[in-house]
């Protein structure tokens, strides 16, 4: 019937009516079998029903190619467009739905223009379908229709008698802008702020509120600084200062204390000699506010002109106020009716901080020491609420600082300082050269804040110590007219030396500080360093000789080791860069997502190897105990065949050379040795490695210690339970019934376990125990290697004798 009805309408009337055209539209529509064109121009009946919405079915007109057969006027084709176009809003063939017609009018008596039809059907059911009707002679306009159910867009939109479009769902007007306002920011965007929401920028709160303190101990205000570390995880910090001034500021209308702590940079640290402090760490004015965006809750003490103001804060907004109680008096003793400073006692926001909440004692004792050192006529106290305490207080500053990291090395000469103003920046400096250290060791500081990223102040000292020790060297005839000056780092090593500066208006990189930015402080520094060197080598002519006869070996070492490089460069460049013979690769290529496990022997290697997940797993086993380079150069490094390998199965580059992680073939360096003092060795020395030969690992995070169990326990028609600690297999043992009778196996190695207890306990990411190993304080962390991987006998059995005992009991002596 529909063909019929077809070959009417075309072929019978060369002009169809429009009574005709919406006849035939609807009986297609109402017609059981799908029309799609086909040759000649015909509508063909289909064999199939009305496929269902999710399948894509496109009816193209075939007017776009005139039929062989039968000739049609213009008028006509423009009919066939008409009903294809009807045919779409229709509804018929679900899914995305097409029709296309390039037919065209050409017959202006009736005005009919051309139609053309576009149906594309998506969404739920039917479809969006769009007409568009080229406009003729009279004019019809453009019309967009859109038919699809559950949210589709209609609008028109025309030349002539055509209408305007409604606005697309996905425009982006101002509405969109959001502005955050007060301490908003900090608590959508922390790490923006403290670098972190981790254990790094939980601490970094305390150092924000010490600083503080310590500028007031800049400015001369202020002799003590004491810190408290409650048993319910909040921090208070007290000092003697001048005290947070409490009167009603003329922009904010409320006091300057609430002010300072719910105002982004809002502080007294900007004006320069101008303002309340001419030298500060704190100069952006988000310090404390910080802090108190990010707390819990933060109360603030202020003692000054006879009076205490209070003040308490939730999640950064003020509570009720501030309080002011009379302190001076009758029966008030008169030196705390004199008492001035500021107490800032918070507790970090959980919801925030998700890591962790609790404080380190070592981390933030480690912090104020440095602090100490700088800042000689300030006493510092930290005291746990648990009970540990200690006092920091050092009367020489800086030279008793150079004397603290080199107390286990074999200094050359007797420290040296220098302290001086020049051009408005303050430049004190302490340095020692030790004969049995092959690194140097240059921390700086401004403003009292570390400077881990070194800087303008760092550049000039350099700088300094490379021009001063050639010109010695020249002039003692150790380095001939023609021969190249020796470089810095050779000129440096063994040394350690400490710079610290005060800028009245330091230009720090970031708000976390890390790196100073003032170009003028090079210039400065480069000066001060070169006069106070020279005359000190001048003074000191044995100091001198053995100085630069060091830096001469220093390198003929390095050298060596460039003709050993060399040498590994030729021989990866003849094998194309061949991966250690024993190293099982995975087949994932994105180092991200890739992990490696160094692991002791080939009994363990084979054990890890079959259990291990190959899609991202691999597995590079090491013979036996690596060389330990806390006691060897660059040259014994390039020759030991078991550290080549480890340099090249974990793309470590060249000692020396600026790290590039995108060499590094696995951002997961696991650690994976036996529980027993000969695996705690390896681990030891595998960690010393890394850290002397590429320390941003550790700086970037790849460097984890995995943790095997030391126990399993099996009960009968039970699943085994594993217990990586004593304590752990203990806690177990007591919850058993008293019925039972376990039978209890102690893991010797891993490679006594079977692939699948290690898969299950040690390599399935899901049920594993890793633990990251980061350097919070490099300086500490170098000490520390230095005694335990270092020649001498005494300082190490010193410190296992106090600080291993100590940690053995708090179990922390598995890393």
């Amino acid at each position: 019937m529909g063909m019929a009805l077809c070959r009417r309408a075309v072929l019978g009337s060369a002009f169809p009516r429009p009574s005709a055209i919406r006849a035939a539209a609807a009986r297609l529509s109402a017609s059981p079998r799908l029309f799609s064109s086909a040759r000649d121009g015909f509508l063909l009946p289909s064999p199939r029903r009305i496929p269902p919405p999710a399948s894509r079915v496109a009816l193209v007109s075939a007017a776009a190619a005139p039929p062989r057969h039968i000739h049609t006027p213009s008028s006509a084709r423009s009919f066939r467009a008409s009903l294809c176009g009807a045919r779409a809003l229709a509804g018929i063939g679900g899914g995305n739905t097409q029709l296309l017609s390039a037919a065209r009018s050409g017959d202006r008596g009736a005005g009919s223009g051309a139609i053309r039809g576009v149906a594309n059907c998506a969404g739920k059911g039917a479809g969006d379908a769009q007409l568009r009707s080229a406009e003729g002679k009279d004019g019809a306009g453009v019309v967009r229709s859109s038919a699809a159910p559950g949210g589709a867009e209609g609008g028109s939109e025309g030349r002539g008698k055509g209408r305007g479009g409604k606005k697309s769902r996905s425009s982006y007007g101002a509405e969109h802008i959001q502005v955050l306002e007060g301490l908003e920011p900090v608590r959508r965007r922390p790490g923006m702020y403290i670098g972190s929401t981790g254990p790094r920028g939980l601490h970094h709160l305390v150092y924000e509120v010490v600083d503080n303190a310590i500028d007031e101990a800049q400015a001369g205000h202020a002799t003590t600084v004491e810190v408290l570390l409650g048993a319910d995880g909040s921090v208070c910090v007290t000092d003697n200062g001048r005290g947070i001034p409490t009167d009603i500021h003329p922009s904010t209308g409320k006091s300057a204390l609430e002010t300072v702590l719910t105002v982004l940079h809002a502080g007294g640290k900007f004006g320069g000699d101008s303002s309340g402090y001419r030298v500060s760490g704190g100069l952006h004015g988000v310090g404390v506010s910080v802090v108190n965006a990010l707390s819990q809750w933060l109360e603030a003490h202020v003692w000054r002109d006879g009076r205490q103001y209070s003040q308490r804060f939730e999640r950064g907004i003020s509570v009720g106020g501030m309080r002011v109680e009379e302190v001076a008096g009758a029966g008030v003793d008169e030196g705390e009716a004199q008492r001035t400073g500021t107490q800032i006692h918070f507790l970090p926001d959980p919801t925030v901080f998700t890591t962790t909440t609790s404080f380190d004692f070592t981390t933030i004792a480690a912090r104020l020491r440095e602090l100490a050192f700088l800042n000689p006529q300030v006493v510092i106290h930290l005291t746990e609420e648990a009970g540990r305490s200690v006092e920091f207080h050092f009367a020489g500053g800086l030279l008793e600082f150079v004397r603290w990291l080199n107390s286990e090395k074999a200094p050359m000469h007797d420290p040296q300082s220098v302290e001086m103003e020049r051009d408005g920046v303050g430049v004190a400096i302490a340095w020692q050269w030790c004969s049995d250290a092959y690194s140097d060791n240059v921390v700086g500081y401004a403003n009292s804040i570390r400077t881990s990223d070194g800087g303008t102040h760092i550049d000039g000292t350099k700088a300094a110590f490379t021009r001063t020790l050639n010109a010695a060297a020249r002039k003692q005839r150790l380095l001939k007219e023609k021969e190249e000056n020796l470089a810095g780092e050779h000129l440096r090593e063994g040394l350690t030396c400490v710079v610290a500066v005060k800028v009245g208006n330091p230009e720090f990189e970031g708000q976390t500080k890390t790196r100073l930015g003032n170009p003028g402080v090079r210039r400065i520094v480069d000066a001060v360093v070169s006069e106070a060197l020279t005359e000190f080598l001048d003074k000191n002519p044995a100091a001198c000789e053995a100085i630069l006869s060091k830096a001469l070996d220093a390198y003929k070492a390095a050298e060596a080791a460039k003709k050993a490089r060399e040498l590994v460069r030729r021989k990866s460049v003849l094998k194309s860069a061949m991966l250690p013979g024993k190293l099982a690769d995975c087949s994932c290529e994105d180092p991200a997502k890739s992990e490696v496990f160094i692991v002791e022997g080939d009994s363990a290697g084979g054990s890890t190897k079959q259990g291990r997940d190959r899609r991202f797993q691999a597995v590079l086993p090491l013979r036996g105990k690596i060389l330990n380079v806390e006691r060897k150069d660059d040259a014994a490094i390039y020759k030991n065949q078991e550290l080549q390998n480890l340099i090249l199965g974990l793309g470590l580059g060249l000692r020396g050379e600026e790290f590039d992680q995108r060499a590094l073939r696995y951002h997961r360096i696991i650690l994976l040795t036996d529980a027993d003092v000969d695996g705690g060795h390896i681990r030891t020395l595998l960690l010393t490695f890394l850290f002397r030969y590429q320390r941003a690992l550790f700086e970037n995070g790849h460097v984890f210690v995995g943790v095997p169990p030391l126990y399993k326990v099996e009960l009968a028609r039970h699943a085994p339970v594993y217990c990586y600690t004593e304590a752990e297999l203990q806690a177990h043992l007591r919850s058993l019934p008293a019925s039972a009778s376990p039978t209890l196996q102690r893991f010797k190695g891993l490679g006594e376990m079977m692939p699948v207890q290690l898969w299950e306990t040690t390599l399935d990411p899901s049920q594993r125990r890793l633990k990251l190993i980061t350097v919070e304080e490099a300086a500490q962390a170098s000490v520390t290697l230095s005694v335990l991987m270092g020649d001498k006998v005494g300082p190490r059995k010193e410190l296992i004798q106090t600080v291993g005992s100590k940690m053995a009991a708090a179990g922390m002596l598995d890393i």
